[in-house]
């Protein structure tokens, strides 16, 4: 590809108004500040005037070692910030394994599968619909308005992330947890690229349809392996890069037998499939990144409480900046409709979180994986439902190559167990939204 037409590419997808051929996109941007590309960067300017000077902060009192000349009121929080309860494994009170409770029928083991089951695909199929509502359709719309379009995912990202916070911390207070040794700012980078990743997430819909996320999503199998090479130093087995190729296969043969959705453009398409590509990329890197943290034998919950609250001070600081949260209040009082799906937004994540650490502690992460599987496939048909999305048969036979690989994932990683081989650590599944 020639220099000028690569160029041209890159242009059409920062600013997809000047390729839409004439055709209206799905959401035109109203001005250039309200490009997708504009916004990250200045919410990524907003999150680097809290990180770097952290950043020097933590440099700042590690090289005065002040863990060991440092005194005041100040000392315990600096301590709990920046040093932690080093080393790590000696004083630390091992998590508790999975144990079976003490009703072991199994009627009483199959309610709480069900159970289970039940409040996982609940809480993210409702979260999915809502979001699909939330960012591609419209509020306020009469007779004479068309209404008007919520527009700011950073807003919905604090939302979503201040509820799971209240939820952690009285999870953390309610319940016992083992001594806390991370040093604090260690979460901030897992927090960074969370938010960062959630962000795609949303404003991708506003390019793609939901389905195409969905897929997306559970693509990421491969960059997740790719990251664990990279950060974790991990090795994989022949059948992972198996399930990881027969993946990408699904994926190609349904985004390129699916044609684009009503009243988009190429340029749009590849806008989202390049925050796609974003959300894949942060998500990954915060799945390894908490894998690592975990080496301080936290529980669960104290790494969701430690993720989201860097999370909120991030959002909220960068919204203050821009003068966006005001904004984003005013919508919520001008739509009631919008405030309570923004509200029930947040309650699925939070809810779905804990319905994650409970699952997996009762049944495994083998379990877990296949209903959140099976979930995703539900959702696909939901959306497809209700908003009238169309899967080709070429498509849908994609889809069906995507699960059956992950299925077979699962399938594989039980049997290397039962054999008492070591497999593959299952990404962390604290922040899945």
């Amino acid at each position: 590809m020639d220099s000028p037409e690569w160029w041209a590419v890159v242009v059409l997808a920062a600013f997809p108004s000047l390729g839409a051929g004439g055709e209206t996109p799905e959401a035109p941007p109203e001005s250039w500040t309200q490009l997708w590309f504009f916004r990250f960067l200045v919410n990524a300017a907003g999150y680097a005037s809290f990180m770097v000077p952290g950043y020097l902060l933590v440099q700042y009192f590690r090289r005065k070692n002040y863990l060991e000349t440092g005194r005041g009121l100040c000392f315990p929080l600096v301590k709990a910030c920046v040093f932690g309860n080093e080393p790590k494994a000696s004083d630390e009170v091992p998590l508790a394994p999975r144990t079976e409770a003490a009703e072991t029928t199994p009627m009483w083991q199959a309610l709480k599968l069900l159970f289970c089951a039940t409040g996982l695909q609940v809480s993210y199929l409702t979260w999915g619909v809502l979001q699909e509502r939330v960012m591609t359709r419209s509020y306020g719309a009469t007779a004479t308005s068309p209404g008007e379009r919520f527009t700011d995912s950073q807003f919905l990202v604090l939302m979503n992330r201040v509820l799971a916070l209240i939820v952690a911390g009285l999870s953390c207070v309610l319940c016992k947890q083992p001594r806390h040794g991370a040093p604090m700012y260690r979460y901030s980078f897992a927090s960074l690229s969370n938010v960062l990743s959630s962000w795609c997430q949303y404003e991708a819909l506003k390019f793609v349809s939901f389905p195409t996320q969905v897929l997306a999503k559970a693509s990421k199998v491969i960059p997740v392996m790719l990251m664990g090479k990279l950060v974790s130093r991990r090795s994989y087995e022949h059948w992972e890069y198996l399930t990881a190729t027969l993946i990408s296969i699904g994926v190609s043969m349904f985004l390129l037998s699916s044609g684009p959705e009503p009243r988009s453009s190429p340029a749009t398409t590849l806008s989202g499939l390049i925050l796609l590509a974003g959300y894949i990329a942060f998500d990954s890197f915060t799945s390894n990144w908490q894998d690592a943290l975990f080496a301080y034998k936290m529980s669960s919950v104290q790494m969701m409480f430690g993720v989201n609250f860097f999370s909120c001070l991030f959002t909220v600081g960068s919204l203050l900046e821009q003068g966006a949260l005001l904004e984003g209040t005013r919508f919520m009082g001008r739509h009631s409709e919008f405030a309570a799906h923004a509200l029930l937004l947040s309650i699925c994540s939070a809810c779905g979180q804990l319905f994650i650490f409970y699952t997996i502690g009762q049944f495994g992460a083998a379990v877990f994986t296949i209903i959140m599987t099976l979930r995703q496939a539900f959702a696909i048909l939901l959306s497809c439902l209700l908003y009238g999305h169309t899967v080709t048969v070429v498509g849908g036979l994609g889809v069906a190559v995507v699960f059956a690989a992950l299925l077979l994932r699962v399938y594989a990683r039980g049997r290397l167990k039962q054999r008492g081989k070591k497999a593959v650590p299952v990404e962390s599944p604290v922040q899945k939204v």
